[in-house]
């Protein structure tokens, strides 16, 4: 007679917690519903909200600035400073742009039709271990004979011809991208400190104590790897195409933009502007080649110079990383993913970095073992001795 009433009470009990676990069920399926709705809907735009962000994070120490010298007028600042910006981004990036699209073109239709022009390679080329002598033979064979020579590698350059095709095509829309993402990360200067704001007391709710820490290292990353990396490359890269293009270097936007590459993955872009040098030598004159040496040496060397000013102790993701994010961003997003992917995955390695080390910190130092009771007192006194 006692224990029906534990049991009514017990299967109460479990009633109540299925049905609080039902509504906990349902409640997580509908938000799970939202978010998958709401990143479709975003997902078209996910690589210009993104490079907006990147690009107001970087450019923000500049507005801030500016508004100052303006007397805290921050939409005027906003305004100038992305019209300032477009002005900057528009003509280098439309040049290249542009004409890289008609260089893979070229490319490619010469790849097909077999006529690519080759100029005498340098005999010095000989010389070279391992590959020099194959080279040269390969080289001069395509001099006299581009379609003997082709037809030893047209397995290997016969399907590059279709897909520098397709990269191209995506090179007019990473452009307008690009444009888009510097237009909309305008509106975000002037809100920028609300929206840190916000940001941090939605990190603090995911992370905890260390949620602004981890906003701030954010930041801090994006703004080292968009000056220090994405910058910089663009800059060296951008002397580089003035210089071959003023001194009619054949496919120069397509070599400026595997400079920019290059210079992105922090291997830097003399591996395409040595050649370039050498090249110089043999098909212009020798005042010529002498001027355009004398430009194209320290455009080749001003990462070295720059990068340790703007960057200081340095970048804290290594340059696998940085690698990784640029392969996987040009796969994700297009031409866009070269500057997004490197900055992203960056970001996601740094802050996984710092949430480790956090981790390492909350557990604190091992204990140390307790002393043995079989020490004798001499041990004991010989210790504290």
């Amino acid at each position: 007679m006692e224990s029906r009433p534990v049991t009514e009470n017990s299967s109460r009990g479990q009633g109540g917690s299925n049905a609080a676990f039902f509504d906990l069920a349902i409640q997580l399926g509908l938000i799970a519903l939202l978010a998958y709705w709401v990143l479709l809907i975003v997902r078209p735009l996910l690589a210009i909200m993104i490079w907006s962000i990147v690009l107001a994070v970087a450019l923000y120490p500049v507005f801030d600035w500016l508004a100052t010298m303006l007397r805290g007028r921050r939409r005027l600042a906003a305004i100038l400073l992305t019209f300032v910006c477009l002005l900057i981004v528009i003509g280098p990036m439309a040049w290249v742009g542009l004409n890289l699209i008609d260089s893979v073109q070229d490319l490619s239709r010469h790849l097909e039709h077999e006529d690519l022009p080759f100029p005498t390679p340098p005999v010095a080329i000989k010389n070279w271990p391992l590959i020099g002598e194959q080279l040269f033979e390969l080289w001069e064979l395509a001099s006299t004979n581009f379609k003997a020579a082709f037809t030893k590698i047209s397995p290997q350059l016969r399907p590059l011809g279709g897909s520098l095709i397709g990269f191209a095509g995506t090179a007019g829309v990473g452009i307008l991208t690009f444009m888009v993402s510097l237009a909309i990360a305008g509106f975000l200067f002037a809100p920028g400190p609300v929206l840190v704001d916000a940001l941090k007391k939605a990190s603090s709710r995911v992370a905890g104590a260390r949620g602004n820490e981890f906003v701030d290292l954010a930041g801090s990353t994006i703004r080292k790897v968009a000056r220090g990396v994405i910058g910089i490359a663009i800059l060296q890269a951008g002397l580089a195409g003035i210089g071959m293009s003023v001194a009619h270097i054949p496919l120069a936007s397509l070599l400026t933009f595997l400079a920019l590459v290059l210079g992105i993955v922090q291997i830097g872009p003399s591996i395409v502007l040595i050649p370039v040098i050498i090249w110089s030598w043999t098909a212009m004159e020798t005042k010529w080649a002498l001027l355009f040496t004398a430009y194209m040496i320290p455009v080749g060397i001003v990462d070295n110079i720059l990068r340790p000013i703007i960057m200081g102790r340095g970048l804290a993701s290594p340059m696998p990383v940085v690698f990784a994010g640029l392969i996987g961003g040009v796969l994700v997003h297009g031409m866009i993913g070269i500057f997004i992917g490197p900055i992203i995955l960056s970001v996601a390695w740094v802050l996984l970095v710092a949430w480790i080390g956090g981790l390492e910190q909350d557990a604190g130092p091992t204990i140390a073992p307790a002393e043995s009771p079989s020490r004798s007192r001499e041990d004991i006194g010989r210790s504290s001795l």
